[in-house]
């Protein structure tokens, strides 16, 4: 009979059924290891030794003295059981003064027992105030027993020691996880290390029994410290291996160079431009030209600011393939987007994108769109003009994954915003091409280094950060609606002034409107110090405005919910110019492209993310003329939520906001995107503190997977990728 290895042995058959049971539910742990893995959150020092003359408010002490007197009262409850409470109170001195310590209920029965007058013991807990005087209540207490000198050591080593305080649940506090801990302890010594010997003593970095020892049972802070260092190493180099292993494998595929022709469709494009490329432009474009010339699909992710040009740039790639006799298709999260890639990809082609028709360039190429609310025949035309090649380039929504839908040769995948496809999406395309076609994935939000790598962790990453010329600077203010009322007004007037210079607005709220939901819901999003009135809507909004402020303008409505054919028609109203003020949702997040529209005011700004008010943002300013952005908000100034919003107010550097985002959001939720709520794998590494180890572990990460690919030589190490690598984490991984 096979011995299950310590480390897997389930919790029930450990710590038996009630309280395994607990920990699977709510906290996620279901063996030894896993349990070993359900790290402190902090330590608690119980604290050097205080006399009584001198207590601290508030404070977390412990104190050594003699119980002077205790009484047990009883008084009326209705709580209580038979209506009765007990309360004991009991008066300690330690010679420089006298404290007063209060159990109740059910508390109450073994300090009675023990907590004799003429007995000495150790007493530590929160100093608080109670009828002006001072009190501990429930205090945690140690009996003093045996010589003078036992005494003296048990009072060091107990009152010196570091109390571990784990992430807890109502149901399992966080001493009871201590105790479950004490219980496993021992078997740490079964723990196969993943760190390659010459990694761990190069870096100096303590063996895993001996760390997961000190971050459980620390006895100084050095401890924890060597612990932390250990252990973050482990998750950054665990996770690197996974992302390494990734890239490696797809190295190992087989694709189509695609190099472009000479004369081709990119020469005559690049002849037709108005405007010279920006520098970041061509060194991005040389990057990918370089990975579509080889034979092993290019992997990039392709990162810029709102407007930086990354559609220019994918549109180049997109040409080149078509150059090398393959086709491109371009991948966008929603249908509005979609027509939209189409029509601006149509224009900066112009008879470019007409081959094959009359009047259209002899190297040109037809562009198609493919939607999911396409009528048949145009459907059936677009996957006709795709599966015989007519079609360079096609441009939809995930509708092009469908199986109906072949390909004559596809070269190239575009993905516009990444985050919102999963592998599966990734994978079928890839079924697409004869080869695995070569993958561009473009992001308008700025990722920090650190989250690239770790998300993103098996593409390669390109950053255009240069705005083209032309761009005009944006001024962003924020509007305290509720402290001065009066800037609102203001507020509508600049957008009044902007429409009669002959520009048009924008006005974001969070919600549409017509929600049939119960009210509670809207309200749980709000921070917790708003108040509790639920996210302004924009059927309300628009409405108010058309009556009051914005009276005599043409204001129009767009959301998420409305007839794809409905959105288009107001999009198309709005980029004539012929609707002067659009009240929309986020739906205009990403895109939306209208030169026109110099301001945009957000509603209840408190209620998006830093990234998400950066990328609304984005869309004014565009043209020539200057841009504004004002964020409206009823939060208290000194609320985290308008310091969230002064951030936003002071730059326009998306990269420094996006730290920004990260240090105020928990880590979880930004490498929560791409993870299908699994609990994040990051339990130590703080994405943005521990930027070198990530680093340096990706280096590290890479060459041991070039030396050994398969890590035979490393078993502790499969074993860590294999629990790392579970179903749920799997598809973290691979959502990057």
């Amino acid at each position: 009979m096979d011995l299950v290895p310590a480390l897997e042995e389930p919790l029930k058959k450990v710590l038996g059924p009630a309280t395994a049971k607990v920990m699977a539910e709510h906290l996620g742990l279901h063996s030894v290891g896993d349990l070993l893995h359900h790290y402190p959150r902090r330590y608690e020092e119980r604290g050097k030794l205080t006399h009584l003359a001198d207590l601290p408010m508030d404070e977390h002490v412990t104190v050594v003295a003699q119980v002077a007197d205790a009484r047990l009262h009883t008084f009326a409850s209705a709580r209580a059981p038979r209506g009765k409470g007990q309360r004991l109170e009991v008066t300690i001195t330690d010679g420089s003064g006298r404290l007063q310590l209060v159990f109740f209920g059910h508390g109450v029965h073994k300090p009675h027992k023990e907590l004799l007058p003429g007995t000495r013991a150790m007493f530590a807990g929160k100093v608080s105030l109670f009828n002006r005087r001072l009190q501990l209540a429930h205090p945690a207490y140690e009996l003093l027993r045996g010589a003078d000198d036992d005494a003296a050591e048990a009072v060091e080593t107990w009152a010196g020691a570091l109390i571990p305080l784990y992430p807890a649940t109502a149901k399992l506090e966080s001493w009871k996880i201590g105790k479950a801990i004490q219980t496993v302890l021992p078997s740490v010594q079964e723990a196969v290390d993943p760190l390659p010997d010459s990694l761990r003593e190069g870096r100096g970095l303590v063996p895993l029994p001996e760390a997961l020892l000190k971050i459980h049972r620390p006895h100084t802070k050095a401890d924890i410290a060597d612990a932390h260092a250990r252990l973050k190493w482990d998750e950054a180099f665990v996770l690197q291996v996974a992302l390494a292993r990734r890239r490696h494998a797809d190295a190992q595929l087989p694709a189509v160079p695609r190099k472009p022709a000479p004369d081709g469709l990119l020469s005559a494009f690049d002849d037709r431009l108005p405007f010279t490329l920006t520098d970041g432009q061509q060194k991005v474009s040389k990057e990918i030209f370089d990975d579509l010339a080889t034979d092993h699909p290019m992997h990039r992710l392709l990162q810029g600011e709102v407007g930086s040009g990354k559609t220019m740039v994918a549109l180049r790639a997109m040409l080149a393939v078509v150059d090398a006799g393959g086709q491109a298709a371009m991948l966008a999260p929603t249908e509005v987007l979609a027509q939209q890639h189409h029509r601006s990809i149509v224009e900066m082609m112009g008879e470019l994108a007409e081959g094959g028709m009359l009047g259209g360039a002899e190297q040109g190429t037809k562009v198609v769109l493919l939607t999911g609310s396409m009528g048949t025949a145009a459907r059936r035309q677009a996957m006709l003009d795709l599966v015989t090649g007519e079609a360079g380039i096609v441009i939809g929504t995930h509708a092009l994954i469908e199986d109906k839908v072949q390909f004559h040769d596809l070269g190239l995948v575009v993905v516009d915003e990444q985050h919102r496809f999963g592998v599966e999406q990734r994978d079928a395309l890839r079924g697409k091409g004869k080869q695995p076609p070569h993958l561009l994935v473009m992001t308008a939000t700025p990722i920090p280094r650190t989250v690239a790598m770790t998300v993103f962790g098996d593409l390669e990453t390109s950053v255009l950060d240069q705005l083209p010329a032309g761009r005009s600077p944006i001024a962003s203010h924020v509007v305290p609606a509720a402290d001065k009322p009066h800037f609102l007004t203001r507020a509508w007037e600049r957008v009044r002034e902007e429409v009669e210079n002959g520009h048009q607005a924008y006005v974001v709220c969070p919600r549409i409107g017509d929600e049939e939901d119960d009210p509670k819901k809207a309200r749980k999003s709000a921070e917790d110090e708003a108040e509790k009135r639920p996210p302004l809507a924009v059927l309300d909004i628009a409405d108010q405005l058309a009556k009051g402020p914005l009276s005599g303008l043409r204001v129009e409505v767009l959301h998420g919910r409305m007839h794809p054919d409905d959105k288009d028609a107001v999009m198309r109203r709005f980029a004539a110019g012929e609707t002067h003020v659009l009240v929309a949702t986020t739906v205009i997040e990403v895109g939306v492209n209208v030169p026109n529209a110099t301001a945009m005011v957000i509603m209840d700004a408190d209620r998006f993310g830093v990234s998400q008010l950066h990328q609304l943002r984005g869309r004014v300013g565009r043209g020539s003329a200057a841009g504004l952005c004002l964020l409206v908000s009823e939060m208290p100034e000194a609320s985290p939520a308008r310091q969230r919003l002064n951030a936003v107010a002071s730059t326009l550097d998306g990269f420094e906001l996006s730290r920004i985002d990260l240090e105020q959001r928990r880590e979880g939720d930004v490498l929560g995107q791409a993870q299908s709520g699994a609990r994040t794998s990051l339990r130590v590494l703080a994405v943005i503190e521990d930027e070198e180890i990530i680093a340096e572990a990706r280096q590290e990460a890479t060459a041991v997977v070039e030396a050994d690919p398969e890590l035979t030589g490393l078993p502790g190490l499969r074993t860590a990728l294999d629990a790392l690598l579970d179903e749920e984490r799997e598809q973290y991984l691979e959502k990057g």
